[in-house]
This record gives C-alpha cells, sequence and structure tokens, in this order.
C-alpha cells in the first residue's frame, strides 16, 4: 500500500473524497450537443404559413453527442477514437469551450491548450516571429510568457534562419512544424491534439514522437486520432465513440480491437 493509500485511510469520508476529485485533470458529465441541419426551405409568404399551420419546421435536430461521461486523470495520456462523424471532433471542441452543450458539464481543473487544427490563426502577411506570438496570444499567453518559450519553439521546429520571413513564403511542412512546435511548447496542463501526429517528413515525425514519450506522468494529453499504432504507442487509455456516445472504454489494445470490428 502506497503512503497516499495509508495516509487517505485516516481522512475523514468527505476530506478523503475532496482529495481524490482533486487529481482528476479533466472531469466530462452527461455531455450532450446538438446541431440544428436545414431542411426544405419556404420559398414564399404562402408556403411559410402553410409549413407553420402544418408545424412543419425549417430544420431537423442532429444528435451530435449523447450523454458522454468520463474523467481524465493528471497526467493521463488519454486517446479518443471512432468512425468519421461519430462525434469525437465536436467533443474536441466542446472541451475546448469553441461550442456549448445543451447539457451536462465540462470541469477543467488547470490550464487547457486545445490543438483543434493546425495552422488555424496564422496570418501569412506576417513574419513567422510574429505568428508565434500571435497564436501565444490566441492561445491566451502574454508576451512575456511568449519571451521565455519562444527560443523553445523555434528550436524544436528547426526554422531559426526563417522566423523573419513571412509565412506566405514558407512552405506547407515548414507551417506545420511551425504550427505543431507552437502547440507543444505552450505549456498548459492540459494539451488537446486533433490528427496532428503525422506531421512534418520523417525526421520530425520521430523527434515528435520522442517528444510524446517524454510527457508520460508530466502532462495531460487527450489525442483523438485514426490512428490505432499512435493509440497503442502512446496512450495510457483510450475511449472509442459510435453515434455520439462511448461504445468501449479501458486499456489502448482492447479499444482498438472495439475499433477494428466496426469495420467487419
Amino acid at each position: 500500500m502506497s503512503l497516499k493509500d495509508k495516509y487517505l485511510q485516516k481522512m475523514s469520508r468527505e476530506a478523503r473524497t475532496e482529495l481524490e476529485q482533486d487529481d482528476y485533470a479533466l472531469k466530462v458529465t452527461d455531455l450532450h450537443k446538438d446541431f440544428k441541419l436545414p431542411t426544405e426551405r419556404a420559398w414564399g409568404l404562402k408556403q411559410a404559413i402553410f409549413n407553420r399551420i402544418k408545424g412543419i419546421k425549417g430544420f431537423k435536430t442532429q444528435h451530435v453527442l449523447r450523454g458522454i461521461d468520463f474523467t481524465v486523470a493528471k497526467g493521463e495520456f488519454l486517446g479518443i477514437v471512432g468512425r468519421n462523424g461519430s462525434g469525437k471532433s465536436t467533443l474536441l471542441k466542446v472541451l475546448a469551450g469553441i461550442y456549448v452543450p445543451e447539457k451536462g458539464s465540462v470541469k477543467v481543473n488547470g490550464n487547457l491548450v486545445p490543438f483543434i487544427e493546425l495552422g488555424v490563426g496564422f496570418n501569412p502577411e506576417l513574419t513567422g516571429r510574429e505568428n508565434v506570438y500571435l497564436n501565444g496570444a490566441l492561445l491566451g499567453f502574454s508576451n512575456a510568457e511568449m519571451d521565455k518559450m519562444y527560443d523553445d519553439i523555434v528550436e524544436f521546429a528547426e526554422l531559426r534562419d526563417f522566423m523573419d520571413q513571412k509565412l506566405k513564403n514558407y512552405s506547407s511542412g515548414m507551417q506545420v512544424r511551425l504550427a505543431f512546435s507552437i502547440a507543444i511548447r505552450a505549456r498548459g496542463d492540459i494539451l488537446i491534439l486533433d490528427e496532428v501526429l503525422a506531421v512534418g517528413d520523417a525526421a520530425f515525425q520521430e523527434k515528435c514522437n520522442e517528444y510524446f514519450k517524454s510527457l508520460h506522468g508530466q502532462q495531460t494529453v487527450i489525442l483523438v486520432t485514426h490512428d490505432m499504432g499512435n493509440v497503442e504507442k502512446f496512450c495510457d487509455r483510450a475511449i472509442l465513440i459510435e453515434d455520439g456516445k462511448i461504445a468501449c472504454e479501458g486499456k489502448p489494445e482492447k479499444v482498438t480491437k472495439a475499433y477494428m470490428k466496426l469495420w467487419d
């Protein structure tokens, strides 16, 4: 029995519960998210009155997330997998605060850095250096904080000789490397990544792999991916989303098998 477990045994139930609850990085409870999709449009006043009398709406409701529950421990590397349209990217956008859920709650215990799409927020008319600070501001960091991160970002991206050139002169690979380096070096307590491990050339991918190996136990990471190899390589636990619900949860190997069965 660990020292922590022995200590917990001596505590009151209320105090023990409070401490255990503080060990989570992110807690999702009964999460629901809907979208209204337009249907047949009324092309005149007569049709609009007819639709209103008949109770015909101009939209239908798509239930994308339907009661999602999970907790992520501090320092855990969680994989979220699922087929296209299953709701996993919508889930990440709710976690990041981009979407507001219809029902349920998301509790974040720490500073969350979302990285949903590579290069979002980049301005091609600005230099690489200016885009680093622009992205940092979008992530909620001050200039002083970005000053401390800047050298690490540039070193990881391997773009020091290009930082004063305009971004529009960068190749697509260079832009991806810069965007990815900003995301992983803008250290938050929780890092959310959506399909971004396969970036850059083979050498840069290997560098990214080594970086993620170093994160274990140091930072909480939530990764959405279709690559089951990365799930088994990096993740402590995984969740399979299907039709807006959690279809399977547990060890990466277990979830990988469940994912592969979806294609049988």
